[in-house]
């Protein structure tokens, strides 16, 4: 592990809500939809299961999927904007047995704010550590799919939609073409 539990799942969420809407579409068309990204990411709390709380939700995506593109000044101003708007107020929380971790506003805030908030704070954590670089967009040709590089060696250049898997696939099969030839 790199950075904490905590940092590392909010940074996986925050790139999957911005790769919900991408080149394959409305990925968060509807609620049961969020509550699959709910439940898949491991939030509590707070889930009012409305369109209203989809809307919010699928309103932040912009504004998160900037970090992926700016320089770091940029990146500090849309964090320090996402915590200062939301109030934020880091606290040590422990619940559903889950080790101590932060939590920057209460478990009864709207979806939309604790995922705006825990991204910020993972994202913090990114610049505090030096660690920009960690964020990347895909390398498939037409995939503008955001990914964060966990891995180790920092070797990570697909998102999750597959677009390694092409990618090998297109490698092999020009290869094969060029012996050929």
């Amino acid at each position: 592990m790199l950075f904490a539990h905590d940092t590392e799942c909010s940074l996986i969420a925050a790139a999957a809500l911005v790769n919900t809407a991408g080149r394959d579409g409305e990925l968060l068309p509807d609620v049961a939809a969020l509550d699959a990204f709910f439940t898949r990411h491991g939030y509590t709390g707070r889930h009012e299961r409305t369109d209203a709380e989809l809307r919010a939700v699928q309103e932040l995506r912009p504004r998160l999927r900037r970090i992926w593109y700016a320089e770091p000044a940029e990146i500090v101003a849309v964090v320090n904007g996402l915590l200062r708007e939301h109030r934020a107020l880091p606290q040590l929380i422990e619940h559903d047995d889950e080790p101590y971790h932060l939590h920057a506003v209460p478990r009864d805030a709207p979806l939309a704010t604790r995922i705006a908030v825990e991204a910020a704070m993972a994202i913090a954590d990114l610049v505090r550590a030096g660690e920009l670089s960690r964020l990347r967009i895909c390398e498939y040709p037409d995939c503008a799919n955001v990914v964060v590089d966990l891995s180790r060696n920092r070797s990570r250049r697909f998102c999750e939609a597959g677009c390694g898997n092409r990618a090998a696939v297109t490698a092999y099969r020009a290869r094969r073409a060029a012996g050929r030839s």
